[in-house]
């Protein structure tokens, strides 16, 4: 499922194979024949076992045309948790035939909703071990920073002030002035944050110290609303919403505020820009004529737009991950909002394991 989702590999069916399933994991016990009469240019083999509380895995990793052993790893988890097991090794294959990291071993955050509450949970990347951060009230819009640190808007004192959690710890209140502060964003090295804040009329965005200290406002347009704010890869520039010119559109400025310009140019009602960390493209969501809501992707120098989702109800909210290869998002395909991961090309759609309460504005990092 991992190498499959990743748009990346061909995997086989199953039902094609006409080796013997007791073959060994060493070459010399494997009939490459067999797995070459079905069309296999590599062969995976996996071999598990337990002793006491731990579970080891060996992965060997074989040319099927040659009969060759290319690559090999191990590893070992509490029997408790053979999943990060899978990942474990699913990431090392992964890095070995592709020279970059897997996206197997990140998390995601995102909001699930339950009665009249929204609570921000984490999950591994592909929804599994999911948990909750918060419990109760009004929690929305979470960023997830490099080091696992929790950022969101929550109504717990009774207005929209945003609030720093880090892993194991307590959330505890960062931007709190009595103005609505909502859609923050970690940058990649995670020592700052942007984020929208209500000002008079209007809503600007503010860059300051991950603590909130250090505020400063770099927008400044009377009336117009400035939103959603996402890194460049490289720390210098944002990609950012604006209506300034009559409607919502995608814009980038430089990380001061300087140098702000518009991005796209169809449509007329674009939001939710995130930066890819490849730096080539943004994703974006666009109501489309129909007011039907769907995923495209900018490119940051031409200023191309690709459609990626179409005719499957709403999809909204497009985050890329840590590797740039994928896309998480909200859809309401299936009649409720839930997660789903694609490529960064719209293709391979998987679902995620969200249960009861879906999965909204979803957040993803290594």
């Amino acid at each position: 499922v991992r190498l499959r989702a990743s748009g990346l590999f061909q995997v086989l069916d199953r039902a094609s194979f006409t080796a013997d399933a007791k073959e060994g994991i060493t070459a010399g016990s494997i009939n490459f024949t067999r797995w070459s009469d079905v069309g296999a240019e590599s062969l995976v083999k996996v071999q598990l076992g337990a002793e006491g509380g731990t579970l080891r895995g060996e992965l060997r990793l074989f040319n099927v045309g040659s009969g060759r052993e290319d690559f090999k790893a191990s590893h070992a988890v509490p029997t408790s948790e053979p999943r990060q097991l899978a990942h474990f090794l699913a990431d090392a294959l992964y890095r070995h035939l592709t020279r970059e990291p897997s996206p197997f071993l990140s998390r995601i955050v995102f909001v699930r909703k339950a009665r009249d509450n929204r609570d921000v949970w984490t999950a591994d990347w592909d929804g599994n071990n999911a948990r909750a951060l918060t419990t109760g009230g009004i929690n929305l819009l979470p960023a997830l920073g490099p080091d696992g640190t929790v950022a969101f808007t929550s109504y717990r004192r009774g207005q929209p002030d945003l609030y720093l959690q880090k892993e194991g710890g307590e959330a505890r209140p960062i931007v709190q002035n009595g103005q609505m502060a909502t859609g923050v964003a970690f940058s990649p090295d995670g020592k700052r944050i942007a984020y929208a804040q209500a000002q008079g009329e209007s809503t600007q965005i503010y860059v300051a110290n991950v603590d909130g200290s250090d505020a400063k406002r770099i927008t400044d347009t009377p009336y117009g609303i400035n939103s959603s704010p996402s890194w460049s890869p490289d720390g210098k520039r944002l990609a950012f919403v604006s209506n300034r010119g009559g409607s919502p559109q995608i814009y980038v400025m430089n990380v001061d505020g300087t140098n702000a310009r518009r991005l796209t140019f169809q449509g007329n009602y674009n939001q939710t820009p995130d930066w890819s960390p490849r730096g080539d493209l943004i994703a974006f969501t666009a109501r489309d004529e129909r007011n039907a809501f769907d995923l495209f992707t900018v490119n940051v120098d031409t200023g191309k737009i690709t459609r990626l989702t179409q005719d499957q109800s709403n999809n909204e909210e497009p985050v890329f991950s840590p590797n740039g290869r994928l896309i998480l998002f909200s859809s309401t395909r299936t009649g409720t909002p839930q997660l789903f991961v694609m490529t960064a090309e719209g293709n391979n759609p998987l679902a995620l394991p969200m249960g009861k309460g879906g999965g909204l504005t979803p957040d993803w990092a290594p």
